[in-house]
């Protein structure tokens, strides 16, 4: 769940992280009442979910209220990527002498948050990285053990920044280190971090986000941004496919058989396994397929609700086929998934044989559930076929 920038702003503030001066407009007046109560020129930023915002045209300067409401009223009828934004926020234009890069995010590989730093602010960190690495420095750190507020100064340290510059940037990864930790996020940025001539150091610009599995622990802070329970925020508004995708893995409270995101593609997709349905994902796409969606299924669900999966899918124009495709299970029985899925592909009005390019769970009740298979004259894989293999097979039937 993503947050807009003036609540991952509001966020850093509460965390200890100074911002500029400034705040949310709805409205052209609004916009005109915060400048005049900045008192000074100020930039006004649309606060849509997605990028390009700039050349859009989205961020604009303004040295007076009058001039600030006019920019607004341009702004508010603004749509970037496809979406209206959620409000304009007025801040002070300041008076930067050098931008830095700090961020948080987890290392799926290392299973640990790691901080990464950069005295080269204001560019995608991916450019800086790739480009000018000895300007990024890295540390993984315990989500776990007691917060070690060292090791962030060692971080600082490592691009040669000593003196209070030093002190104060520690403070600030240190800060932003917490915040990702006590907030369930997945990423916290501030770009640029921006010392000012004065000495003193905002955060210009941050982009959160949060797990959806926090959400239930973050009652009180969603409550204080003012996000509601059915919001659901990603860098675009969820698609009626999404949104039926949703309705099916909330119609039955067994496994889950949803968490669906659209794409434009021919091969429909029934993965799961955690972070193994992202490395399906990922198997398709390198060995040339399309797929249709992402998804997520696992955990034992009914035959209903597999059923009214794979019809959702089916029912999306262009889809050709679909894969089924998980890790070894445990807790998710071949048999009832196999019997949701077939089911979903007869009431569909197609042939099982036919439409499914590939079933490839290995797990309890396999047997059981490969003899269904077999019935329809599915081709499926055990667990002596990797993923990756089970995923070429499928975009080859494709093609």
């Amino acid at each position: 769940m993503r947050l807009y920038e003036y609540e991952a702003k509001a966020v850093l503030r509460k965390n200890g992280i100074p911002t500029s001066k400034g705040g949310l407009a709805t409205t052209p007046d609004e916009a005109a009442r915060i400048a005049a109560d900045v008192a000074a020129d100020v930039v006004l930023k649309s606060q849509v979910l997605s990028g390009g915002r700039m050349k859009a045209g989205g961020v604009q300067f303004a040295s007076t209220p009058d001039e600030a409401r006019a920019h607004a009223a341009h702004i508010l009828e603004l749509e970037i990527g496809g979406h209206r934004p959620r409000g304009v926020l007025v801040e002070q234009k300041s008076a930067v002498s050098r931008e830095y890069y700090a961020g948080i995010i987890y290392d799926a590989v290392a299973k640990l948050p790691v901080a990464i730093f950069s005295d080269m602010g204001g560019i995608d960190i991916e450019e800086v990285a790739e480009k000018h690495p000895e300007h990024v420095a890295r540390v993984h750190f315990s989500s776990f053990l007691p917060f070690q507020e060292f090791r962030m100064k060692e971080l600082v340290a490592s691009l040669g920044i000593s003196g209070n510059d030093l002190n104060t940037l520690t403070r600030i990864m240190s800060g932003l280190a917490r915040t990702f930790l006590s907030h369930g996020l997945t990423l916290a940025e501030i770009n640029p971090l921006a010392r000012l001539e004065d000495g003193s150091f905002i955060a210009l610009d941050s982009h959160m986000d949060m797990e959806d599995e926090a959400r239930d622990q973050q009652k009180a802070l969603l409550n204080e941004l003012n996000i509601g329970a059915s919001e659901s925020r990603q860098a675009r508004e969820p698609t009626p496919f999404e949104l039926r995708g949703a309705e099916v893995d909330a119609s039955d409270h067994r496994g889950v058989a949803g968490r669906v995101v659209e794409f434009d593609g021919n091969l429909g997709c029934v993965i799961g396994a955690g972070g193994g349905s992202l490395t399906i994902f990922d198997a398709l796409r390198k060995h040339g397929g399309r797929p249709a969606n992402y998804c997520e299924i696992g955990g034992n669900p009914s035959v209903k609700k597999a059923c009214a999966l794979t019809r959702l899918i089916l029912s999306k124009p262009g889809v050709e086929k679909i894969c089924v495709i998980m890790n070894v299970v445990s807790n998710t029985r071949v048999d009832i998934v196999a019997r949701g899925v077939i089911k979903g592909v007869v009431e569909s009005g197609y042939d099982p044989a036919e439409k499914i390019a590939i079933f490839r769970i290995p797990g309890s009740w396999e047997e059981e559930g490969f003899k269904i298979l077999e019935k329809y004259g599915v081709e499926y894989a055990d667990r002596t076929v990797p993923m990756s293999e089970a995923a070429r097979r499928a975009v080859e039937k494709t093609r």
